[in-house]
Formats: structure tokens, C-alpha cells, sequence
């Protein structure tokens, strides 16, 4: 898994941290169950994870992991998430299924990365209280009962680009 993540590539140019030091610290977060980026931002600002990489070492600040965000490639986190399924099969981790020995997941849609103050060109903006809203939004395959909560598969929405060139409802 090092490997894979340490190959991640962005649209950054001259970056000072390689994608796969910018992805650490949401991992990080991840495990840890943050709720969200400014959350991390504190507990980056007062260097809660030093014990957790090696001396010498920095984390990037949360302008940096947001900026990686917006132009990292997708591809890459794909195939990450990929074997990790793969890995999961291998190992009989849903040997009896989920859920009364079937294999259940559930889809659902849901806003990621929301801001009243940054925005990109791919975001989609809604108004609340008065102030526009910037948001992505996208839906999530991921298994449910017993076991692993695995993200199966998922799709970004884009709903700035014309129904017709979409691949929706087919």
C-alpha cells in the first residue's frame, strides 16, 4: 500500500510535498474518525502527530492538502481502493457475507468537501442562510452489515455538464 500511495500524482506544479505526504495526514484523520478539514487543520497546527512520522519530517499545512485535493488523480486512489477489495476477497473477509450470510451494500449520495469561502471551477453551489454554499458531490456503493465498512465503488456528480453527455440511466 506504501507504494501505491507514495505513486499518487496531482496537477500541482513545483510541489514541495510529494501527493503521497499530502495523503498521509488524511489517512491519518481517517483513522483517527476527524470530521472534517478544520478539524485536521487544528490538530496539524499543533503538531498532534509528530510521534506518528519520522524525525526530520513535516506535514504539509491544510492549503496544501485542499489544493491536492482538487487536482489529484483519481485514477490512482481507484486502483488503491481496487486492491483493497481484491485483498479483501483473497482473505475471506466476507466469507459469510454481511448480513445473514448474503453480501449486502447500500448506494448513496453525498456532498464532500464544502465550503463558504473556496471554490473551483467543478464545484457545485447551493445557498444557505443568504450565502453561496460550494460543495462536490457524488454518490458511494459501500457494503453494510458485519465486516469491513469497504467503499465498493464510486462516482463523482457533475451536474454542470449536460444530461446528454452523461453516462446517467443507462
Amino acid at each position: 500500500m506504501d507504494k501505491q500511495i507514495n505513486s499518487l500524482s496531482d496537477e500541482r506544479i513545483n510541489p514541495r510535498y510529494k501527493t503521497g505526504q499530502v495523503i498521509l495526514p488524511l489517512v491519518l484523520g481517517l483513522l483517527l474518525r476527524i470530521k472534517s478539514l478544520n478539524e485536521l487543520n487544528c490538530m496539524l497546527k499543533e503538531n498532534e502527530f509528530k510521534n506518528l512520522i519520522p524525525k526530520g519530517e513535516r506535514l504539509p499545512q491544510i492549503d496544501t492538502i485542499r489544493d491536492t485535493l482538487k487536482s489529484i488523480d483519481l485514477k490512482g486512489l481507484e486502483k488503491i481502493n481496487i486492491s483493497i477489495i481484491k485483498k479483501a476477497i483473497a482473505n475471506k473477509v466476507f466469507k459469510n457475507g454481511t448480513i445473514d450470510g448474503h453480501m449486502v451494500a447500500a448506494i448513496d449520495g453525498t456532498k464532500i468537501f464544502g465550503s463558504y469561502k473556496k471554490c473551483c471551477s467543478k464545484c457545485l453551489t447551493t445557498e444557505i442562510k443568504g450565502k453561496p454554499h460550494y460543495y462536490h458531490s457524488g454518490a458511494v456503493m459501500s457494503v453494510v452489515g458485519s465486516g469491513p465498512k469497504l467503499v465498493l465503488d464510486y462516482e463523482m456528480y457533475n451536474c454542470k455538464v449536460d444530461s446528454t453527455k452523461k453516462d446517467e440511466g443507462k
